[in-house]
């Protein structure tokens, strides 16, 4: 099979028209996002497959950004030659994109925290009912986030007996909840059920182990995908002078499930 973005004529690769744009799309998203896992999720949405119909996961993102076949190269027992087809990437995006690559999963994560989403952003209800709003201040070199209640931002303060909270730690106590719920015996008994509808080849054992796995793989996710899992498992977080009471998604959670058994969650080297 020639790389996605090739066809095959008289034992040459010709360049395909109609995947070229496509290949330098996704050279380029990444050099926004930095995230296989991330942009993997993109291209699907765009309907873009394999030349043989099937999803393009992040491994075959990957794989693609590796290919040296993109910069008209050939490789050969570990060796790359100028090769006899024409180049879709130029190397200067090439070595853009291997600067990136080069990073681990771990740092490259690190490195975009200082834009990390809101992740209660919508979820967050103080005890008069109230959404609470993300909002964040500067003081030299230093950014501080925190959620403000949209009852002070409307009557001032004092208004709400909790008028606002720092985004870090409130953040930090609902994900702490989440990784104890993930260890949960009925938690997974009852994310089993709802998984089984959806597939019934799926054991508790599976559910288990999946809901488990989250737990130290949290840490190396990018932003933006921490976000989409809280989302996705979450359904509200009431904040009250006595603490927290955060109110799950089953259908979220066994859907999560399912993901992680596909490998659907994470992001490659």
């Amino acid at each position: 099979m020639p790389p996605y973005g090739y066809r095959v004529e008289n034992r040459k690769l010709l360049v395909d028209e109609d995947a070229t744009a496509h290949v330098r799309w996704i050279f380029a998203r990444f050099l926004e996002i930095g995230s296989c896992t991330e942009l993997a999720r993109e291209v699907g949405a765009r309907g873009i497959r394999t030349p043989r119909g099937n999803w393009i996961d992040k491994k075959y993102i990957y794989r693609m950004l590796s290919n040296r076949a993109y910069i008209g190269e050939a490789v050969h027992k570990g060796d790359s030659y100028p090769g006899e087809h024409d180049a879709i990437v130029d190397c200067e995006m090439w070595d853009k994109v291997h600067v990136i690559l080069q990073e681990s999963p771990r740092r490259r994560a690190a490195r975009t925290r200082a834009d990390t989403p809101a992740l209660l952003k919508g979820l967050l209800f103080g005890p008069d009912g109230a959404a609470f709003s993300p909002t964040h201040t500067r003081k030299g070199d230093r950014l501080y986030r925190y959620y403000v209640s949209q009852t002070v931002l409307k009557h001032g303060a004092g208004s709400c007996p909790i008028g606002r909270v720092p985004a870090g730690k409130i953040e930090a106590a609902v994900i702490d909840q989440l990784r104890a719920v993930f260890r949960q015996p009925e938690i997974v008994a009852g994310t089993l059920r709802v998984a089984r509808a959806q597939d019934e080849e799926i054991t508790e054992a599976d559910a288990r182990t999946a809901l488990q796995q989250l737990d130290p793989l949290w840490d190396e996710l990018f932003p933006a995908e921490q976000a989409r899992i809280v989302a996705l498992l979450v359904e509200r977080v009431a904040i009250g002078v006595d603490g927290l009471n955060v109110r799950l998604r089953v259908d979220g959670l066994s859907g999560l499930t399912r993901e992680m058994l596909a490998g659907g969650i994470g992001e490659a080297a």
